[in-house]
Parts: structure tokens; sequence; C-alpha cells
């Protein structure tokens, strides 16, 4: 009895929710043209999707700096991407954090590092995205605007992003995001390991690959990296890394390669 009142106790509060933030038909479709990998075969993965975003826009807090004038479309382009690798796992990953502050270009940030002697280097870094625990998440416009262009080269900001908050959630930046019960950690690791060191051997000796290069830093980057190409070129992904599609098809509960349609290539 309790169960089903809490049950109906949400899916009142959910509703209340999209009512909140409705997503005007136009706007929607315009988002779906713009960013077409989140188009779906299924029109009830669509739907929910759709009602993810306005959930995702109920929950979270949008900010801008930098002079940059955020609008609605915006903030559904953001919502709609980063709710994209949840889809069937439920929006309560994205719970340990709040804000989102979105650039309109890359941000220099000032990194130091301490080498093996205890010597401080101070560096400047470029960044199109950060993601810390806690939150809150940095976008640049620029990146995020360009996603439906760069599908072609498996580059999604958005994506590679909230990649790192769902690893994030054991507190750790390792690629290992909380798994499911059929999933074990060492199933994970023997997979995103073994793909990982080859890659990242492969890189190392100056052989160009599919996969951003940059994803040669860590296991941590290598699962965002891969993420991404997950979801916006996972016909590329599938041949490249058959392994470790398969092994995110039973992570994020999706085979994208399947349900969506395959766009033709220039």
């Amino acid at each position: 009895m309790l169960a089903r009142w809490l049950e109906a106790w949400q899916a009142r509060r959910e509703a209340a929710a999209v009512a909140r933030r409705p997503i005007p038909d136009d706007l929607w479709k315009r988002t779906l043209v713009r960013y077409p990998f989140l188009q779906r075969r299924d029109a009830a993965a669509g739907e929910r999707l759709r009602r993810l975003t306005s959930l995702f826009l109920d929950r979270k807090e949008f900010s801008a700096a930098d002079g940059l004038q955020l609008t609605d479309a915006m903030a559904v382009a953001i919502a709609a991407q980063a709710v994209l690798p949840v889809l069937e796992l439920g929006l309560a990953r994205y719970d340990g954090f709040v804000g989102i502050v979105v650039h309109p270009d890359l941000v220099v940030a000032r990194r130091s590092v301490v080498d093996e002697h205890g010597l401080v280097h101070e560096y400047d870094e470029e960044l199109a995205g950060e993601a810390m625990a806690g939150g809150p998440v940095m976008l640049s416009w620029r990146d995020v605007r360009s996603a439906g262009r760069d599908a072609e080269i498996a580059y999604n900001v958005v994506i590679h992003e909230f990649a790192h908050v769902l690893d994030l959630a054991n507190g750790e930046s390792d690629g290992m995001p909380e798994l499911p019960p059929d999933i074990s950690a060492t199933q994970w690791r023997a997979t995103l390991d073994g793909e990982y060191e080859s890659f990242a051997a492969r890189v190392e000796a100056g052989a160009r690959t599919w996969l951003d290069p940059y994803g040669a830093q860590g296991e941590d980057e290598f699962f965002a990296v891969a993420s991404e190409a997950f979801f916006v070129d996972p016909w590329t992904l599938r041949g490249e890394h058959g392994a470790l599609y398969a092994l995110f098809a039973r992570y994020y509960r999706q085979d994208p390669a399947r349900e969506r349609p395959q766009p033709r290539r220039r």
C-alpha cells in the first residue's frame, strides 16, 4: 500500500514539474533537427526524452557567464543532451549537483601540478567544459551549439561532462560509474581497461585514432570520450570498439546503433 502511494505521489510531483517546464512543440522539433543524434525510431523513447528534459529543467539551475544571454532554446538543447545518457537510468543519477554554468566560449583555467621533486608548475588550460563533484557543471556554448555538426567526429561536450558526473558518483574520477547488478566491477574493468590500454598505446605510438586522443589521458577521460561516441556515432564505435560498445549498451540500457536512424555520410 505504501509503495503504491509513493509511486502515485511521485507521478503527481513529476506531472506538476513537466507542467511548470513545458517544451513547446516547435522548440522541441527545432532541437531535434539541430541535434539529430537525439532522435529515436521509437516514439515512446522520444517522448520519454522530452519528458526527462522538462524534469531536468525543473530540477537544475542554469546561469550564464561572461555576458552570455541564456535563452530557452539554449537551455533545452543542453538539457536534452544531458538527459540522453540517463534516459533508461533515471534522473536520480544527477541528484548530486544542481548548477550549470554556461560560458559563451572556451574558459581559461589556471592549473598547478607538483612534480616528482616537489616543485610546483603553473599553467593555463582551455576548457570547453568541466564537471566537479557536487557541481557545478561548466559548458562552453560555442561547443554545445556545434554538437550537431561535430557528431561526425564523435564530439559532444555535454555528454562528455555528464559522463564525468556519472563517473563521479562514487567520489572518484576513475572511469567506473555506479554499475547495475548485472555488471560486476571485474567485468567493467576487464573491458574498459583493456580497451583503454590498447587505445593509449596507439596514441602514444603516434597512430591515428578515430576516438579523440584526449581519451588517452586516463580511464576517466576514456570513459567520457567513448560515451560521447556511443551516443553521437554509435555505428563507428561498434565497428572500432565492439566489446566497449556492448559493455556500454548494457550499462546505459540503450542500443543507439539500433534505436537511431543512421544518417547518410557526406
